[in-house]
């Protein structure tokens, strides 16, 4: 890392220090000394300044606001730097003089990382791969503008799921990444590691289960505070409890939501062995995924549709090499694990049973649906097995009330797979208390490294197809306004438009209605998906599709989760986007693969509360990477 971007870094937390509003424009270098002005002032100094500006160029009075210094100092710093040939000067109409750097370049290739300790962020440009995967194993990506410009931020959970086994080899990722040391950063950081080592699940050698703390006062002050006799039975010692068999996903999310993660380091039973050899090479990124998985037992891959998480838990099925049970929220998906097992790992089609509406199969893999593994009377079947991995597919599901009763199923791993383990209810953090710590590579990494391809996403405007829907939505409230809004009819002209832009392309349609779907299916004359279809039916379909027999299927809600589409290279999405972020990444991604071109077209109807809708929930895709366009529709008179 180079000097320039260490002082950057530690001036910015001087001043961090001294801004009480801790805004995101706060100075990016700190007073120096008054006879020590000129030499202090260097052309990082300066680099700061231009990003706080948002512009390369400067004059005299943007770096007096920037360093909170009278105009003739910052004249005189910027002379300064002139003499010594690291700025250049240039007269405009404007102001006097503006000022740039002499290589200009240096501003758009280098990279440089800003830390601001006290809000626990990092602002990185132009990070190199090396950077972005230190960042990775403490921080969240929080933003991304599509221009090499990366936010992280430093939370909690991030350091209670980092995969590092001592504080000090945490801290040395973290200067790694950062260039320097952050002495404040890493003082917080330190304070969660500690969090996250105070508490852990053993199991007795009488075989029951046990929770011990570090201390006898955060036994007391924490969990005997927290927890009640639902959840144990008496104390062994000042630092241990006897705990309730069947509450220890119970007692790991109320202290995980106290602030205290549990280490899970019970001997579970891991059951029969069962060998697994995988048919495909994992992905660098993949085979990190799964070294991290076993270096901590327990995870959620977290990475876009296309970048291979099933594959990449078949890498922990080998890893494990148990006896494995595969949940899933549909028994179309079911099909597709059991095919996709075969396909890619040594194990044989009599090894893997099913287990749902169709078929009731258990053995040494099964795959069974979420609804049946939380049923009472099917329960049974799965307690009595000793299973060494469990599964949870589309994990986002998890913390509801209904998926949630799988997660009390005993197993010696756990694993989770999600592309977006977001929930609009706030219980994401569940999900990583009753499954584990999120495991995964940023979406704009993939798509740099051509593992994924970055789909083009557009927001079209459509105006109202008819007079009688636009006066249906203007006499109309709440939630129905949006409704007569998405299932506007001009968007199947629209939806006819962007087929014949792209009379090449491979196309899914989606939609959230029934009814748009059928008027959509018999004006383009093609099949329409949706959860009446039958299963053999849309079996058969989805299969045409993936042998390029079929280019286009409109498909409702069911393709979002609970079946494995095939990739498209152009997705158009009628309506839909109301319902949730996960719903607008689902759709999103079916576009993603290998190959590039892809495009995603999101339908919303102008003027109305669905350009918000639109707008609000792919701004997280834009988060992650995706370049995200608008346009207007200007047809009305056709």
């Amino acid at each position: 890392m180079t000097d320039e971007r260490s002082s950057a870094a530690s001036d910015e937390q001087r001043s961090d220090a001294h801004d009480p509003a801790g805004d995101a424009t706060a100075d990016a270098s700190a007073k120096p000394d008054e006879n020590e002005a000129g030499d202090a002032f260097t052309i990082a100094d300066f680099h700061d300044a231009s990003q706080q500006a948002g512009r390369p160029v400067l004059t005299a009075a943007a770096v007096s606001r920037a360093l909170e210094i009278p105009h003739e100092e910052a004249s005189d710093r910027l002379e300064s730097l002139a003499d010594r040939g690291d700025v250049e000067r240039l007269s405009v109409s404007t102001d006097p003089v503006v000022w740039y750097p002499s290589e200009l370049e240096d501003l758009t290739d280098r990279e440089r990382v800003v830390v601001f300790p006290k809000r626990r962020e990092i602002i990185v440009d132009r990070p190199d791969q090396f950077t972005r995967a230190q960042l990775s194993q403490f921080a969240h990506l929080a933003d991304a503008n599509g221009e090499d410009g990366y936010r992280y931020v430093v939370r909690p959970e991030d350091v209670w799921s980092t995969p590092h086994d001592r504080f000090e080899d945490l801290a040395r990722t973290m200067r790694q990444a950062l260039g320097q040391r952050s002495e404040k950063l890493e003082e917080w950081v330190e304070s969660q590691w500690d969090r996250a080592h105070q508490f852990r699940l053993v199991t007795h050698e009488d075989g029951y289960t046990v929770l011990e703390a570090q201390t006898p006062e955060i036994m007391g002050n924490v969990a005997r505070q927290k927890l009640d006799e639902e959840h144990v039975h008496a104390p062994i010692s000042e630092t241990e409890d006897w705990v309730r068999e069947g509450s220890e996903a119970a007692i790991k999310r109320i202290l995980y939501e106290a602030g205290y993660p549990v280490q899970d380091h019970r001997e579970l039973a891991s059951g029969e062995e069962l060998p697994i050899d995988l048919n495909v090479r994992l992905r660098d990124y993949q085979q990190n995924w799964v070294d991290r998985f076993a270096e901590a037992g327990e995870g959620v891959f977290v990475g876009p549709p296309g970048s291979g998480k099933t594959v990449a838990a078949m890498g922990a099925m080998a890893h494990v090499e148990g006896e494995t049970l595969v949940l899933v929220p549909s028994r179309d998906l079911a099909q597709q694990w059991a095919d996709t097992i075969v396909e890619y790992t040594s194990l044989e089609p009599h090894q893997i049973g099913q287990y749902h509406g169709g078929r009731k199969e258990v053995r040494p893999v099964t795959i069974a649906t979420y609804q049946i593994a939380g049923m009472d009377r099917h329960r049974s079947l799965f307690d009595d097995r000793e299973w060494g991995l469990v599964v949870f597919d589309e994990c986002q599901h998890v913390p509801s009330d209904v998926y949630r009763r799988s997660t009390h199923l005993q197993s010696k791993h756990r694993l989770g797979l999600s592309a977006s383990p977001i929930r609009e209810d706030d219980r994401q953090t569940e999900i990583f208390t009753l499954v584990g710590p999120p495991i995964g590579t940023d979406w704009e990494a993939l798509f740099e490294a051509g593992f994924v391809a970055e789909p083009e996403l557009e927001i079209r405007y459509v105006p109202w197809g008819d007079d009688e829907q636009a006066n249906a939505y203007g006499s109309a409230d709440g939630r129905e306004k949006y409704r007569i809004a998405a299932k506007n009819r001009g968007k199947i002209d629209e939806v006819r438009y962007l087929l014949s832009a792209h009379p090449d392309a491979k196309a899914l349609v989606f939609v959230d209605y029934l009814e748009q779907g059928r008027e959509l299916s018999d004006a383009l004359e093609t099949p329409f998906l949706s959860g009446e279809t039958p299963h053999y039916e849309r079996r058969r379909l989805l299969e045409e599709f993936r042998r390029d027999e079929r280019d286009l299927l409109i498909i409702s809600r069911v393709g979002d989760e609970g079946i494995d589409l095939p990739t498209a290279d152009l997705a158009i999405v009628a309506s839909g986007l109301g319902g949730s972020r996960r719903q607008g990444t689902q759709r999103a991604g079916r576009t993603m693969r290998p190959a590039g071109g892809a495009l995603v077209y999101v339908l919303a109807t102008r003027g109305t509360r669905e350009e918000d809708f639109a707008r609000k929930q792919l701004q997280h895709l834009g988060r992650k990477g995706m370049t995200i366009r608008e346009q207007t529709v200007e047809r009305d008179a056709e």
